[in-house]
């Protein structure tokens, strides 16, 4: 939800289409560091929300963070914004910050992920008193990006210590380009015991829910409407309707445009059932 006019304007938009979960940028995604919230943005926020029917409210860090860059700059800013962006979400009583783990830009996939656990460390141990915790995102692997490979994000946990703090968010659309064909019932279920077996289902805390218009193992990252791509109704009616994530969010990134939010949410409560 866009959080145009005003951060709280984001609960409004959601509130207005039913919505149970939300997932919102704490400030402008294109800049490195946003304004600083004040109060009464921080107490419209929390007024909004405690009226609204919206039960979980998620944030996304803004794209320019690099936690694999080999540009010195670049990653001392990633990590900076990113230790932001905690602190931001905790004035907000945002519990999930979804993190895109970063690309190693030619460096190797050995070196990205040493490096991105190495900033995390660093980040954890500048907000310890923040309970936000940071999901890694599965990413389709286009280019040099770390994160298509769910050994990859272990990895990453692994050289962090498993913090409470870590956890991860599971795009549908960058599983199967990536090469985890969720497209089938047979699929959805080996794919998830593969998850649980490298990194255990309870640290899968968050869903980006969007159909694919790349194939299988196209590591093309090309979001598409729900069942109007390549991995089908099917997998979402899985996914919705499985109680081992029940309550867990469940966030569109199809899209924008016409009516599509509604009529995608209206075609995943078809298929959760009501």
């Amino acid at each position: 939800m866009s959080i145009s006019g005003g951060i709280w304007k984001a609960i409004e938009r959601g509130d207005s289409l039913k919505c149970e979960a939300i997932q919102i940028f704490t400030k402008n995604q294109i800049q490195w560091f946003g304004k600083k919230l004040s109060m009464l943005d921080i107490e419209m926020f929390y007024n909004e929300w405690k009226k609204s029917s919206i039960s979980k409210i998620i944030a996304h860090t803004s794209y320019l963070i690099n936690l694999a860059s080999p540009e010195g700059k670049t990653y001392e800013r990633s990590i900076s914004a990113l230790i932001d962006e905690i602190r931001r979400c905790e004035e907000l009583g945002i519990s999930c910050l979804v993190l895109h783990p970063g690309a190693h830009k030619g460096r190797g996939e050995t070196w990205g992920i040493r490096r991105i656990a190495d900033a995390l460390k660093i980040t954890i141990e500048e907000t310890t008193k923040c309970e936000v915790r940071i999901l890694l995102e599965t990413t389709a692997g286009q280019g040099s990006t770390i994160g298509h490979k769910f050994d990859q994000l272990a990895q990453i946990m692994e050289m962090v210590g498993r913090d409470n703090r870590i956890g991860v968010c599971f795009d549908t659309c960058h599983v199967f380009a990536s090469g985890y064909d969720i497209s089938t019932e047979h699929g959805y279920r080996n794919t998830l015991k593969y998850f649980d077996r490298i990194i255990g289902l309870s640290f899968l805390l968050a869903f980006h829910l969007n159909d694919s218009l790349s194939p299988l193992g196209s590591k093309l990252d090309r979001h598409a409407h729900i069942g109007k791509g390549l991995i089908g109704e099917r997998t979402f009616s899985l996914l919705l309707n499985d109680e081992r994530f029940k309550g867990r969010p469940m966030i569109l990134e199809t899209p924008k445009g016409e009516n599509w939010d509604a009529i995608n949410l209206a075609t995943l409560r078809k298929l959760r059932g009501y």
